[in-house]
Parts: structure tokens; sequence; C-alpha cells
């Protein structure tokens, strides 16, 4: 069968999806750990596969190590699917109860979103992660990861799948897309298609949302900053900025930009460049901020450019700037940034307010790596990317971002006539 087949079939499913019990799929769930536990040995001889084409094809070093999937890997999505597992189930949720009259009673409650298709990046224990997040909140799901995990990913999707339906599932509430051209076929299926969750590059995702009519949710750029404001504590400033550049370089929640205030920049900049510099960092610097640094003395690990330059890096380099206060490192956020996580150090509570409510960004943060913006650090199991839009789901999308809801009216013969010729009369009360 093409996708736009199985899509259908899949549109199809989805309501018996929707009304399976918390119990069924976490059933499923659990049923999906022990798959993972038992055949880990098969999924890392396939991700060995993976690998080993990677080197032999040249692929960048920050793509490597996102294509590895390893006991700790592993043991993270076993962590992810526990937690998701305790989560209060989505479903069935009244969120209004509301009398409208004697005998016609309103209800909205949530529901799944219905048949989501998630395009992700070369990061294999995304599919598990996404997996799950559908199957906990009653979706069906198509699924297109990266090809240069080609081998791990229909390892994984195999057991996920098998495991799903030994549990009760309907057979077709998982579908696994492979080609490229699979994606072009799936953008077409608007009306079968409830929402696209694309993960890549900021030209992959906007590929996506110019060749589509299917809603789109997601974000294009990480363009994540750290402003050190002139009352922060420099050495925990310096701390948090090396871990959100190193911790994992190649994640959208890494730091790439870095603001200074004016007023601490002489004391300050050598200091961030000398323990970067020994992480091999590069720091891409306005002129104002190599002057500094430099002080006459030529320095390695260090360029100058232009603040139009700055940019996504997912390597060892990251941008730095000097401003004068707060309000000119909020609006170069606001004007700059990709409204993904941006964070203030400072340990003056009044400044740290002002540039959390001013900054618009999905994730505003004090005195922390940015790295925390992710949904299983937020107790969520997991998540199926970052949302940087303002519209349903924004920041990491776990089981609240993949439901919606509807509206239920029980009536006893009301007709809509009765209202509005006066015969009879709305008494509204919230129950």
């Amino acid at each position: 069968m093409t996708i736009k087949e199985q899509v259908r079939e899949m549109k199809l499913v989805s309501p018996y999806v929707a009304n399976t019990t918390n119990a069924q799929r976490n059933k499923a769930l659990e049923a999906i750990k022990e798959a993972l536990a038992a055949k880990k040995a098969e999924i890392f001889e396939e991700n060995k596969k993976d690998l080993e084409l990677a080197e032999k094809e040249g692929v960048a070093p920050a793509v490597v190590k996102r294509l590895v999937f390893n006991e700790g890997k592993l043991s993270d999505v076993i962590k992810g699917i526990e937690q998701l597992m305790s989560l209060p189930d989505p479903l069935g949720k009244k969120t209004l109860y509301r009398q409208l009259d004697d005998g016609l009673t309103l209800n909205r409650v949530t529901c799944p979103i219905g048949v989501i298709g998630v395009i992700f990046e070369a990061r294999p224990d995304a599919m598990v992660q996404i997996a799950s997040l559908c199957i906990k909140s009653g979706n069906c799901a198509v699924l297109k990861g990266g090809k240069e995990t080609s081998n791990t990913n229909r390892a994984l999707f195999a057991l996920i799948h098998d495991a799903v339906v030994s549990a009760g599932l309907e057979k077709g509430c998982l579908v696994l897309a492979e080609t490229h051209s699979q994606i072009d076929e799936l953008l077409e299926c608007d009306g079968y298609v409830d929402l696209l969750i694309p993960r890549g590059s900021n030209a992959f995702v906007r590929y996506i949302m110019d060749h589509t009519k299917i809603p789109v949710m997601g974000h294009a750029d990480g363009i994540c900053h750290i402003y050190v404001d002139k009352d922060a504590d420099q050495d925990q400033a310096i701390r948090i900025i090396l871990d959100a550049k190193t911790q994992y370089t190649a994640a959208c929640n890494a730091v790439e930009t870095l603001l200074v205030h004016r007023d601490i920049a002489a004391e300050f900049l050598p200091k961030l460049h000398e323990a970067m510099a020994a992480e091999g960092i590069l720091l891409r610097g306005t002129k104002e901020a190599v002057e500094i640094i430099e002080k006459g003395e030529k320095k390695d690990h260090l360029e100058q450019t232009e603040v139009s330059d700055f940019k996504e890096y997912l390597a060892l380099t990251a941008s730095v700037a000097v401003v004068a206060d707060e309000k000119e490192a909020i609006d170069h956020i606001n004007r700059y940034g990709s409204h993904h996580t941006d964070a203030i150090m400072t340990q003056n509570q009044e400044t740290a307010d002002r540039f959390m409510e001013l900054v618009d960004s999905a994730g505003v943060y004090q005195n922390c790596s940015t790295r925390f913006a992710d949904g299983f650090r937020y107790g969520f199991g997991a998540e199926v990317g970052i949302s940087t839009s303002k519209l349903h789901a924004r920041g990491p999308v776990g089981l609240e971002g993949l439901v919606t809801y509807k509206y239920k009216l029980y009536g006893q013969g009301q007709i809509v006539g009765d209202y509005a010729s006066g015969r009879s009369q709305f008494h509204f009360k919230d129950l």
C-alpha cells in the first residue's frame, strides 16, 4: 500500500484508537519497554551499521553524535516510557461543564488530535519517544526518521508496532515512512492527516510548510541566547554557558549567542574566552567584543563578525556581543532570536523578572542552562519536538500538546427556533 492509502485507512482507525482506555495504552507502552530490553542487541547491531555507513560517507561529527543508540540512550527512552505511564490520562478530561437550560447540558472534553505525521531528524531515540507519546495520547502516527539511521529506525519501528498490536491496539495505528518520495506523498494527505510535526533544519521545515495544506507545528531554528547581566555571578554564568554549549552541541536548545552587559565586559569577556577556548569553542564576536578580549594581543579561538552573521551553529562555535543593558539584550533577542529558549544570568530579581516578561520566547530562564528545554526534563515523559508557535502548543510538546477537545451537547428535544422566537430562554449555569 502507498502512504496515502495507509493514511486513509488510518483516518478510519483513529477514532477507535482514541476510544481506548488509559490502561490499554499503558499496556502497549509496557509492551514496548519489554521489547526494547529483550531485543536491544538486535537494535545495537542495526545502529552499528548506520554508524559505519555515516563514517564511510564522512557525516559531520555533530550529526554522528545524534545517530548513536547505545545503552545510555536505551536507558533514557525506557525511563521516558515509565514516566509517560505514570502520567494521568490526557483524554476525556472535562474542561467545561455548563447547563445552558434545563435538560440542555454542554461538556467540553479532551480528545486526541487524530492522525499526526512526524518527520524527525537522525536521532533513533526520537522514534521511541514520538511513538510512545502518540500512543499515550491516543493518536495515530506516520513516522519518518532520518535516512542516516534507516536501519535503526526500521528495527525500532518493527518492535514498537508488534508490541502495540500485541497489546490490543489497532494494527494501522502506526505507519513507517522511509523514503523522501513518501514525505512528498504525505504532504498531499490533507483531509486525512490532521497535523504535521517536522523536526530538522530551517530549510527543511520551511519546505514542509510551503508544500502542504496540512497544519504544521514546530520550530525552524534554535538560536538560543544567554544574556550575562552586570549583576550576574560570573563564575556561575561561565559554568552554565559551558553546559549550554557543550553538553549536547548539536541540540536545538544549545546556546548559540551570548550577550554581555557593557559594565562587566572588560572583566567577564576575557574569562569567558579562556574557559571556552579550553573547550575548543570558537567565539565569533562583534568588533567591540573582540577588542575587549584581545586587548592588543591576538587570541586563538576568536574571530570578528557582524551581528547580522550570528546564526545557529550546532557546533563548538558561539556568537558574542556587548550590550548596554537588559533592554538592549531583550530587543536583540526578540529581533534576532528564534523564540525557542533564552536565559538571563543575574542575581537581580527585578532585572530577571523584567527580562522574563519581555523576552518573547517559548522558554525563558534565569540562572540555568538552556539545555533544560526538553520534555523529559520537564516531566512530560518525552516530547515530539519544540514548538515556537503561539497557537495550540508552545515549548516542549508533550501529552498536552497532542490533545485537542470537542464539545458534547446533551439535550431533551430542544430546538433553536424556540430560543430564537423567545418561547424558551437560556439559563446558563456552570456545574
